[in-house]
């Protein structure tokens, strides 16, 4: 099958939080001032990505791994998770404060959902003056306290806040108590998988005037109740190189600030490979084809792919392979 770089139609999400960033910062076609996702790349049942543009336009991502799953994903990650896309990407708008939350690791979203866990990293696109993110608590905890501070209605004096900027980026583990705040517009990438445990919802009411589902019981035994600093990415951004920035069982990112063009043999990479463009505008190549690739936009090149080539004068991307 002939894989060129593969766009997507964007999944857009209402949610109560939500804004109008994605539409007036990423040109996102939406209508709604509530809007708060843009699932750039998915396979998550029920919102399957659908190829926008060539030859397989109107083909489901799930089509083609079917099609031609080795040759999409690569040998090695067909292996290991069979024709179960494993990565989900994403753009996030915070016009509020989201949720406090956490997600299970794999053991237990295997045992009580049938799913992955939920690892994640955030890289900052934009943020208001003194915008934050909650990320972990600001000290050890103990569950008994934990679970007081729930009743109290004390929980945000426990947790850790991080004032935060362009460019800054955050690694979640699974288990870290966390929440986006009001004012940032992020880039999302984590493990296929849509479990969230809620934790506090600040006493909020949805449309209907209903008070959101918490996810006390199951979140209690998910949480890391150690305070931990390791969350915050140190990453080079050397221009025209390629700057490693996570490098996990789930994922590996890598930062590309480039001003002129850019090749790269894939060969050997036997991955596929998502370029989410962050900032600027570049033209991407393989041996199958040619497209744009402008800020707010993500590609798709199959494992098969020899090559890419990145013809730009100026873009910032983030590169993701497993």
């Amino acid at each position: 099958m002939d894989f060129y770089p593969l766009k997507f139609i964007p999944i857009l999400k209402e949610r109560l939080w939500g804004g109008s960033k994605l539409k007036d910062v990423l040109g996102k076609p939406i209508e709604s001032q509530l809007t708060g996702e843009s699932w750039e790349l998915s396979a998550v049942k029920g919102d399957v990505s659908i190829v926008s543009e060539g030859e397989l336009e109107g083909k489901s991502l799930q089509e083609l791994i079917d099609l031609a799953p080795e040759s999409l994903m690569g040998e090695s990650v067909y292996g290991r998770f069979g024709s179960e896309f494993p990565i989900l990407i994403k753009f996030i708008d915070a016009k509020q404060d989201l949720s406090i939350q956490l997600h299970p690791n794999d053991r237990l979203a295997k045992e009580r959902h049938d799913s992955f866990g939920k690892t994640e990293m955030w890289y900052i696109m934009d943020a208001d003056p003194g915008a934050q993110l909650i990320v972990g608590f600001n000290r050890d905890v103990e569950k008994e306290e934990y679970m007081l501070s729930l009743k109290e209605n004390t929980l945000l004096d426990l947790l850790n806040y991080e004032t935060v900027a362009e460019g800054d980026t955050f690694f979640i583990n699974t288990g870290k108590i966390h929440a986006i705040g009001a004012g940032v517009l992020l880039a999302e990438i984590q493990q296929t998988s849509d479990i969230t445990y809620r934790v506090f919802d600040f006493n909020r009411r949805d449309k209907n005037g209903q008070l959101r589902e918490l996810h006390t019981d199951l979140a209690v035994d998910a949480i890391g109740y150690q305070k931990k600093d390791d969350f915050k990415v140190a990453y080079e951004k050397k221009e025209n190189e390629i700057n490693r920035m996570v490098d996990c069982p789930y994922f590996k990112t890598n930062f590309l600030s480039l001003d002129n063009a850019m090749h790269q043999d894939l060969g050997d990479r036997d991955s596929f490979t998502i370029l989410m463009c962050v900032s600027g505008m570049a033209t991407i190549t393989n041996e199958k084809g040619s497209t744009t690739l402008s800020k707010g936009e993500t590609i798709l090149l199959a494992a098969s792919s020899l090559y890419v080539d990145i013809d730009t004068l100026g873009v910032e991307l983030l590169e993701i392979t497993i």
